[in-house]
């Protein structure tokens, strides 16, 4: 089984770095510096689309699967918009009354609000509608990550479905040009929602994730920037053992960081 997993993360990373021109693949080590500052392991890979360049930090990691967290949100939401089980964006799922630590899902969410807040038990609801049988026909269709799930509503967080930073690239860009095979309409909803900035000179759209058990806290950030009509699409992921770290906090400024760094922000792109 393991060694099944280890070729098609080798496929994976192949099929993505064999749409670039070898000589337009970029290993940025001088990234590190944005990584060490906050003494947290990561990589980070970003592809401009229209000039077909590619950059990574750390392309090791980037073929080594990790659970998706709430960047699975973004699946979640494709599949529930497929099936009805999310009429749109406005659809309200009833707070449960179970007070948790985030007080932004202690009430009534529409998908949109859940999407911006990332409430987990309003996708967790999303799942069980979905149900197995459909959920697991979705993630073999696409073939996201491992494709496997354990229980039906805390299979994206409980290391059972598993994906690389650089299979979650992939998606991402498939969803930004409607090659998914779902309605068009139905992924054009879920980039709206993941878009967090717009501004005269960049669009940003992202989905975070953020795993903080007992051992390790892991991030996401997850998406693409648009300038001038042209998009770079983006993964960052990083880990830690230090329980101090401000996952939240530290991933948004690392990822502010190397796009500053790549140039990204000016509306020059």
């Amino acid at each position: 089984m393991q060694m099944k997993r280890f070729g098609w993360m080798l496929l994976a990373v192949g099929l993505f770095l064999a749409a670039c021109a070898p000589n337009n693949v970029k290993e940025e080590q001088d990234w590190e510096k944005y990584f060490a500052e906050y003494k947290v392991e990561g990589t980070f890979m970003l592809f401009n689309n229209s000039q077909g360049v590619f950059k990574v930090y750390n392309l090791d990691r980037a073929k080594k699967r990790f659970q998706p967290a709430s960047t699975f949100k973004i699946f979640n939401s494709l599949v529930g918009l497929h099936t009805g089980v999310i009429k749109d964006t406005s659809m309200v799922i009833r707070w449960d009354s179970v007070t948790r630590q985030f007080p932004a899902w202690n009430q009534d969410l529409s998908m949109a609000q859940a999407f911006k807040e990332s409430a987990v038990p309003y996708f967790q609801e999303v799942a069980r509608r979905i149900g197995q049988p459909t959920m697991q026909l979705w993630l073999d269709s696409i073939k996201y990550g491992n494709m496997k799930i354990s229980r039906l509503d805390t299979f994206w967080l409980d290391n059972s479905l598993l994906i690389s930073p650089d299979e979650e690239l992939g998606f991402v860009k498939k969803l930004y040009f409607d090659q998914l095979p779902f309605a068009k309409t139905t992924m054009k909803t879920v980039r709206d929602v993941m878009l967090m900035e717009k501004t005269p000179k960049y669009e940003l759209s992202y989905k975070t994730g953020w795993d903080y058990n007992d051992v390790k806290k892991l991030g996401w950030v997850v998406g693409w920037i648009e300038e001038n009509r042209h998009p770079t699409f983006f993964v960052l992921n990083i880990e830690t053992e230090d329980p101090k770290v401000d996952i939240p906090k530290v991933r948004m400024a690392i990822l502010r960081s190397i796009l500053t760094d790549a140039g990204y922000f000016k509306g020059e792109m």
